[in-house]
């Protein structure tokens, strides 16, 4: 029961990962951020989301309004090992497609003297849809481990019997039992979507000409949906042998209809889960200016946010496996908290209006934020973020930029699932902007991601008594254009 317990939480956990960021947040909301990574000293108008405090040094007083598009692509790979995979070198490729073809985020703010109150809305966390059309090593590897032990159960049962000892004898048991992988087939799909939509609100004010503070808060709302199933058939000369045995044994029958039911299916796995919840998070940051040097920080503070569970199917044949279901049920509540998360950033002018950097940290305190099952737990530390970033204005019109970040996330083979493992990575960023008029700017920016391979090796794999090996891989790449107006 366990194994198909772990199969069926990973049928419900397929989505796509955050874009950059934490393992549950989306930082790159601005295309200013993908061509430059480094936003967290911004004086502009993506600094809404970047550094709302520093939105008092903006160089317009009145309305500044931002549209950003983006699209992004993603591929996440498992090169699974398993003893019962009956491939020769026993090992196969499962390759997950993620898409967020459009990924929209719009910014306003308004500056009068001393005040600048701010608005925010984007896609603070998801962003997109993940699908496994040929399913998943763990759904294989259970239920082909599930398969083995009954059915070898079965021979050693018929074989310490002296009564039935001798039916072992007979050719058409002595291939059946036990099953391998090569007499039946596994057919599985998955896939998932999940978005947090962020609406933020704030206000920024400086006391001092080289101070200034914000306070604001930031709506979170969870919308996600998995579908999948997995069907096990047996081979047509399979299910002939057993309807041949049933008939010259008897005996045999209730046993073999365990595992070939009146449909001619050896196990059903159905599922269709929405999942919605909201949370709020309270923001306070702070921005110091000083003989071109910006030292600024914000801090988002932990987030409750819990999901429940809206249902249209759960159903499992064997009738044993509904109780893997019970987390999926309707009406279910499952926690998702945000983490709290601390941005620093120091930024620095050295030609005035003309060539400026940024270096900046992000502290993610993920295990701190509650998670289905615990899961927080297995990972060794929050995640560290380092940042660095330039930025050149070659003229009144052109800007051009890039950056760079680093992204370790304390991950652990208990924390990585199929569905939802992540890998440490590095991300570099370019593109450039073009003020069109004194109060229009276009942006464009392109980045992607290069991640390290994270190996995961398992005795006891998923739970199958048996060795399994795993190389997780990911692939990403996000291009986007915004323009920002001011009046």
């Amino acid at each position: 029961m366990k194994r198909i317990t772990t199969l069926v939480l990973s049928l419900a956990a397929v989505s796509m990962s955050a874009l950059a960021g934490g393992l549950l947040h989306n930082t790159n909301q601005h295309i200013a951020f993908m061509r430059m990574m480094a936003r967290g000293a911004s004086h502009e108008i993506d600094g809404v989301y970047t550094n709302p405090a520093g939105l008092a040094f903006m160089d317009h007083d009145g309305w500044t309004l931002s549209l950003n598009i983006q699209s992004a692509t993603q591929t996440r790979n498992a090169l699974t090992t398993f003893a019962l995979f009956p491939e020769a070198d026993h090992t196969r490729l499962y390759k997950g497609k993620a898409s967020a073809p459009v990924i929209p985020s719009l910014y306003g703010a308004y500056k009068k003297d001393r005040w600048t109150f701010s608005g925010f809305f984007g896609f603070t966390g998801g962003g997109g849809k993940c699908s496994f059309d040929n399913g998943l090593p763990v759904f294989d590897a259970s239920i082909m481990a599930g398969i083995y032990a009954q059915t070898a159960g079965l021979k050693k049962t018929l074989a310490d019997n002296p009564a039935t000892a001798p039916i072992l004898a007979d050719p058409r048991i002595a291939a059946l039992l036990p099953l391998t992988a090569d007499k039946y087939d596994i057919n599985s799909s998955m896939k998932g979507r999940q978005y947090i939509y962020g609406l933020q609100l704030g206000a920024t004010y400086k006391p001092l000409d080289w101070l200034s503070a914000y306070a604001g808060a930031r709506m979170n709302y969870f919308d996600g949906n998995y579908t999948g199933f997995v069907k096990v058939m047996p081979k047509p000369e399979m299910a002939t042998a057993v309807q041949q045995i049933a008939v010259s044994y008897p005996a045999l029958a209730p046993v073999l209809g365990t595992m070939v039911n009146d449909k001619g299916e050896m196990a059903n796995i159905d599922l269709n889960c929405s999942q919605t919840g909201w949370g709020v998070t309270p923001i306070i940051g702070v921005d110091l200016v000083w003989k071109g040097f910006t030292l600024a920080a914000k801090y988002e503070f932990k987030t409750n946010l819990s999901i429940e569970n809206d249902t249209k199917t759960a159903t499992a044949e064997p009738a044993a496996f509904e109780s893997a279901l019970a987390d999926y049920k309707h009406g279910v509540n499952t926690p998702n908290d945000l983490p709290a998360v601390l941005y620093t950033a120091l930024g620095y002018e050295f030609i005035p209006n003309k060539l400026r950097a940024t270096v900046e940290y992000h502290y993610y305190d993920d295990k701190h934020a509650e998670m289905a099952h615990d899961k927080q737990k297995a990972l060794r530390h929050g995640t560290h973020e380092v940042l660095a970033g330039v930025e050149w204005d070659i003229n009144k019109m052109f800007t051009v930029s890039g950056g760079f970040q680093n992204t370790d996330y304390g991950l652990s083979d208990a924390y990585q699932t199929h569905t939802s493992f992540s890998c440490d990575s590095y991300s570099i960023g370019f593109g450039g902007a073009v003020n069109v008029t004194e109060k229009i700017k276009v942006n464009v920016g392109y980045f992607w991601t290069t991640y390290k391979d994270y190996d995961r090796n398992e005795q006891n794999y998923f739970n199958t008594t048996l060795p399994g090996k795993d190389t997780y891989s990911r692939t990403n790449k996000v291009f986007g254009a915004g323009i920002d107006f001011k009046f």
